[in-house]
């Protein structure tokens, strides 16, 4: 079956907000099994919004729209939908319900064009917003589905995993079920070079790739009469990416997040971390704490963007600042140290760089970070060199860090395991 997606605001086209939601639909599509061969921004023109859902009728057996079904006057996405697809609205007393005790909870009380976004088109099914007030819409015509979610984010992202998959599901006589495999420290052209001959020959289940900073996913798709016999497909083609890639897999659940993982394996090994960072300012710290339960093995943070403050709060030599720079492994390993003295962690990890766009030099590039972990005593340095603007290559030293901590934990028990 084929999906659309519509993303409507004008808002999106004069680039004041970035278009989360159609890469997330996309995605999600695209594990449900659906092909995506068109997505369409459209202003809050009715116009330009009936010609563009017009089209998308005719060609898609799934159309779905982002946005617009707010109460204010250039929400136009549900009165020209319905149009289109020649329904009537009509009050809907559930969500009228709904709206009154979504004010009436916060002690507010609604407008009067709040009240709008109680009318739905004759004949649709009408979706629960539990984190907002505009319901979701789906109208079932002879040739295709439309479907409205609410464009906040926030709230499509939970109104279509709650209601929108299942009934996605329930359209196909066959059930698509999908695992993904995460893979860290391997460039993508790398993976697929890995799995070159499983892309080639694969018919049922499907495999594909998808580039993440610092991180490959594999997706691993099967189609079959039911959830039992789908996953049965996909166990030995996960099985066999596993004997490839090895501790190169962090993990194989859709949730497990590269963070959540290192902190798993703080947790399972009952090791203390303590971060120290200069040119990320905290965003390792911060990832790190976006964990739930990190609480058990976080323990202090140093964020030393100065000299002074490597100095004074890591106890880096002068005489290394003076020699080498901040920007150097040897500052980054005396980091790492100096964070594991003042704490008394078991896993420290530092990071110092030039994350530009000023500041960079012939022999020290923007770009150039070093990244140092302390593993009970065991230091190890890696050298980097990133690409693109200011926030980029601190996302991207963040995620390095990550990988690093992972790398390094798992090296020192295998060393104090087999002896290596």
């Amino acid at each position: 079956m084929t999906v659309e997606l519509i993303c409507v605001g004008t808002e999106i086209l004069l680039g004041n907000i970035v278009n989360t939601n159609a890469a997330y639909l996309a995605e999600k599509c695209a594990g449900l099994g659906l092909s995506c061969y068109f997505q369409t921004v459209v202003g809050d023109n009715e116009e330009r919004l009936t010609q563009v859902l017009s089209d998308a009728v005719s060609r898609s057996d799934i159309v779905i729209l982002s946005g617009g079904l707010g109460p204010t006057e250039d929400d136009l996405t549900k009165n020209t939908a319905a149009k289109v697809c020649g329904r009537k609205l009509y009050v809907d007393d559930r969500s009228m319900e709904r709206i009154a005790e979504y004010f009436a909870h916060r002690d507010m009380i609604p407008t009067e064009n709040n009240w709008k976004q109680a009318m739905v088109p004759e004949g649709a099914i009408v979706l629960d917003n539990n984190n907002g007030t505009a319901p979701g819409i789906i109208m079932e015509t002879e040739n295709c589905r439309v479907i409205l979610l609410p464009g906040p984010p926030g709230e499509l992202i939970p109104m279509f995993e709650e209601s929108v998959v299942e009934y996605l599901n329930k359209l196909t006589p066959e059930v698509i079920c999908s695992q993904t495999v995460k893979i860290c420290g391997i460039s993508e052209s790398s993976v697929e070079t890995t799995i070159k001959d499983l892309i080639d020959n694969q018919t049922n289940p499907t495999i594909a790739t998808y580039a993440k900073t610092g991180e490959v996913h594999i997706r691993v798709t099967a189609s079959a009469k039911d959830k039992k016999q789908a996953n049965k497909l996909i166990k030995p083609v996960v099985k066999e990416l596993k004997s490839r890639f090895g501790y190169d897999i962090y993990t194989t659940e859709e949730k497990t997040t590269l963070e959540k993982a290192v902190v798993d394996l703080l947790l399972a090994n009952k090791l203390s971390v303590t971060c120290a960072e200069s040119c990320t300012g905290g965003m390792l710290s911060a990832r790190l704490i976006n964990v739930p339960g990190v609480s058990e093995v976080y323990k202090s943070g140093f964020v030393t963007y100065s000299n002074k403050a490597k100095r004074k709060l890591l106890g880096v030599k002068k005489g290394t600042l003076e020699k080498y720079g901040a920007v150097s492994s040897q500052t980054a390993e005396e980091m790492a140290n100096g964070a594991a003295a003042a704490s008394k962690s078991d896993v420290t990890v530092a990071l110092t760089g030039i994350a530009g766009p000023d500041g960079g030099t012939k022999d020290k590039p923007v770009g150039l970070v070093y990244i140092a972990c302390n593993v009970k005593g065991n230091v190890t340095v890696k050298e980097f060199h990133f690409q693109g603007n200011r926030a980029k290559i601190r996302e991207a030293a963040v995620s390095a860090a990550l990988r690093l901590m992972r790398s390094s934990i798992l090296e020192y028990f295998s060393r104090v395991t087999f002896g290596k």
